[in-house]
């Protein structure tokens, strides 16, 4: 019996096979490169050399091929993970793809890259290799940031996926198999494509072929933007068959927007259940055609009720924005920020009714372990948090700041996960915002009062 297979595209080596699920997203404010050209200085996609009718993706290459990364993770036995789940007693390592989205080292890549890695690596197209900070990731829409310690780094330019328009060519840039700086391509096959109730990301479907390695690298459209991160492929045989997915990346830099401000991801909730409409339903309500998503269930506690929206209502429209259908509905909601108010069009009693809901926030949204680490600073080389209320108690502090991963500058010092951070050259640091902002304005090196197991050292760090 043939199976269905929805595998993503990391290429992993060793015990540890990486799968994740989706959602998220948007608005657009990464970084554009200064050094890269903008997309109206891209040549016609039907250059006069390329063959009648096939398009010319050199100069896009050219021009934004040099932002895409190969990044290999890996996590080593002994070392415990930098996800927060502590040490395993076996070692593995996986490959895939990023792209720089700001010329100070930010990255996007998919969750599923690097899950349970503790050592991650990035190495640009010209070969330089940089340890890199996994700021956050959000397993839910398959989405990571990344942060490496460079500037004035080549970057991509960011797209709108909702101008896109299927039957249109894009192109991949990535590392199957660790091949790096792949280039192939194809056509949209279709948007908005839900692949199962429980995500909520409207993926982009395409033909460009997608393999394993090839996992977080960007999908461009042939004015040279971004449009999508490529995610996954379907397949029978765990190889490429002409359908793979990207996650569009107005709902990843939502993600990344979340991530790096508050390190977790918020999804809006209205509370309720929906269900699609037939030609039959349609009808039945007084409908010129099947559309929008049939609510079939509220919670009288959620938003939905409070606003007057009841079991039988069909939600047409959100914010002026057509809902085609009950998986369109349940995206839209989820990129709605907790708190706002959204306008949700209804057929009601064969006539269009419009309520105003203040939306909620889905449960489960809460912030992760991972979700606490930032960097206090490139410079420095740490992932940090505050500790809890409780953890202070019991190390008998005021304040502090927990170590969770030490790279570059601070791990050759000698910093170590667990240490917590007390001060730098004698100033007491209470936040990761305080810790960032002191080692930006030290000079080229800095004294941190850490504790460890108990004991108060002073660790001179020469930084970066």
């Amino acid at each position: 019996m043939n199976t269905r297979i929805l595998s993503r595209g990391a290429m992993t080596l060793g015990a540890v096979a990486a799968l994740a699920g989706a959602y998220a997203v948007g608005h657009r404010n990464a970084d554009a490169s200064q050094t890269v050209k903008s997309a109206d200085t891209v040549t016609a996609p039907f250059a006069s050399g390329a063959r009648p009718g096939t398009p010319d993706f050199s100069d896009i290459v050219a021009n934004y091929g040099p932002a895409v990364v190969h990044i290999s993770a890996k996590h080593i036995a002994g070392q415990g993970d930098s996800q927060g789940q502590g040490a395993d007693d076996r070692s593995s390592a996986a490959l895939g793809s990023g792209f720089i989205i700001s010329q100070d080292g930010y990255i996007l890549t998919n969750n599923h890259v690097v899950d349970g890695a503790n050592v991650v690596t990035v190495m640009l197209k010209d070969k330089r290799e940089f340890p890199a900070h996994v700021i956050g990731t959000d397993k839910e829409s398959d989405v990571a940031v990344l942060k490496i310690d460079a500037g004035t780094l080549p970057t991509v330019k960011i797209g709108d996926p909702a101008q896109s328009k299927v039957g249109e060519w894009v192109l991949a840039i990535g590392s199957p198999y660790g091949f790096d700086n792949t280039v192939t391509s194809g056509i949209i096959s279709a948007k908005s494509r839900n692949m199962s109730d429980e995500n909520y990301t409207s993926f982009i479907q395409t033909d460009v072929p997608v393999n394993p390695g090839n996992s977080g690298g960007p999908l461009f459209n042939m004015k040279g933007e971004v449009i999508g991160i490529n995610s996954m492929i379907y397949s029978r045989t765990g190889g490429f068959q002409g359908l793979s997915f990207a996650i569009p990346i107005d709902e990843a830099i939502k993600v990344k927007d979340d991530l790096v401000k508050t390190g977790h991801v918020s999804r809006g909730l209205l509370g309720i259940g929906v269900g699609p409409i037939d030609q039959s339903a349609a009808k039945s309500l007084g409908m010129d055609k099947p559309q929008g998503a049939l609510v079939g269930s509220v919670n009288p506690d959620g938003p939905a009720a409070r606003a007057g929206i009841q079991t039988g209502d069909v939600i047409l429209s959100v914010n002026g924005t057509p809902v085609t259908d009950a998986s369109e509905l349940r995206s839209r909601i989820a990129g709605l920020s907790p708190g706002a108010t959204a306008d949700i069009g209804v057929w009601r009693n064969g006539s269009r009714k419009s309520v105003s809901v203040t939306v909620g926030v889905m449960s489960g949204t809460k912030e992760l372990p991972n979700a606490a680490r930032q960097p206090a600073h490139a410079r420095l080389g740490v992932a940090v948090r505050p500790l809890t209320q409780e953890e202070l108690g019991e190390a008998s502090l005021s304040s502090g700041l927990l170590v969770e991963q030490a790279q570059g500058p601070a791990a050759q010092a000698g910093i170590q996960s667990g240490d917590v951070i007390l001060a730098v050259d004698g100033k007491r640091v209470a936040s990761v915002n305080q810790l960032r902002q002191m080692i930006s304005q030290a000079g080229d090196q800095v004294s941190l009062l850490i504790q460890r197991d108990g004991e108060q050292l002073s660790v001179p760090v020469e930084l970066g």
